[in-house]
């Protein structure tokens, strides 16, 4: 139940507990306590909303920074990780592999903005030896769910 109980809520972090009590086979007591276990456990880590800001007014704009450090002697990259996820414009850092050492999502009201936390913030840490901003045009899928839906012409076909 466990794997299947994950999969739906991640979906859908809002359906009705009667619904996934029946969509699992269970009694919505088991769900319930199920649940509550999973966020114990800290598998479960907190229930998000996605927006698509593209359709407010709200003035937005994401970047992806992918960084260069060293690592600290018996700390890896977690102390410099930690250092970086701390600032409320950051996102998400995730350890990656390849070129770069972490990846970092940050959120700011403008390319000046994000140009700013990058050049006075992050690149002044002591361990960061480089980083290469990206910045998000467009969002075509986020989380799993599709953004940028395609155009379906649903005028009627008139055929000669």
């Amino acid at each position: 139940m466990r794997e299947e109980l994950l999969a739906i809520i991640e979906r859908n972090s809002r359906i009705d507990l009667k619904e996934l009590a029946v969509i699992l086979g269970a009694e919505e007591i088991d769900v319930v306590n199920e649940l509550q276990a999973l966020e114990d456990e800290g598998i479960i880590c907190g229930y998000h909303t996605m927006i698509d800001w593209e359709k407010t007014s709200i003035e937005k704009v994401s970047a992806l920074i992918e960084v260069r450090v060293t690592p600290q002697r018996g700390q890896g990259f977690d102390n410099i990780a930690e250092r970086i996820y701390k600032y409320p414009e950051v996102t998400s850092v995730y350890l990656i592999s390849g070129g770069y050492d972490l990846l970092v999502t940050l959120e700011g009201k403008s390319l000046k903005a994000i140009s700013g936390f990058v050049s006075d913030k992050l690149s002044t840490l002591e361990s960061v030896l480089s980083t290469a901003t990206h910045f998000i045009l467009k969002k075509y899928k986020d989380h799993g769910t599709i953004l940028a839906k395609k155009y379906e012409d649903t005028r009627e076909k008139v055929t000669p």
